[in-house]
């Protein structure tokens, strides 16, 4: 529904989600265990020495398959390196509900929804990871 807010947090981490063929729910704990983790937000000195636990954010987690984009081509993007929607969907949920069951504050957007999303970015501190 248009202008439905699905998902929301204060001060925490945007998580965009790409599920690849050969990902399994090993690879999607793995993420969200390291995520939790991360040491970048800045402690007393403005060091980044602490994590996401650390400060009690929150973890907006959405899925985001255009991560898997492939430009080497031509102009358009393939998609094919994105796991097809049946498992993207079933690896999203999986991650949703192992962050839930970690962190007690995690909201998400809408599995393949055409989504408006605003972020600050407070930093600006963007990390691409990749687990295996």
């Amino acid at each position: 529904m248009a202008g439905q807010v699905i998902g929301a947090i204060d001060q925490g981490l945007l998580l965009l989600v790409c599920a690849e063929p050969g990902d399994g729910e090993a690879q999607a704990e793995k993420l969200i265990n390291k995520v939790l983790k991360l040491r970048i937000f800045g402690d007393a000195a403005g060091k980044m020495n602490l994590s996401l636990q650390d400060v009690g954010g929150g973890l907006l987690v959405v899925s985001q398959f255009t991560l898997a984009a492939d430009c080497s081509g031509g102009n358009r993007p393939s998609f094919t390196g994105a796991a097809r929607p049946e498992q993207g969907r079933r690896l999203y949920e999986h991650c949703l509900a192992f962050a839930r069951s970690q962190h007690p504050e995690v909201a998400s957007g809408e599995f393949g929804a055409d989504m408006q999303i605003s972020l600050i970015n407070d930093g600006p501190v963007t990390i691409p990871l990749r687990v295996s």
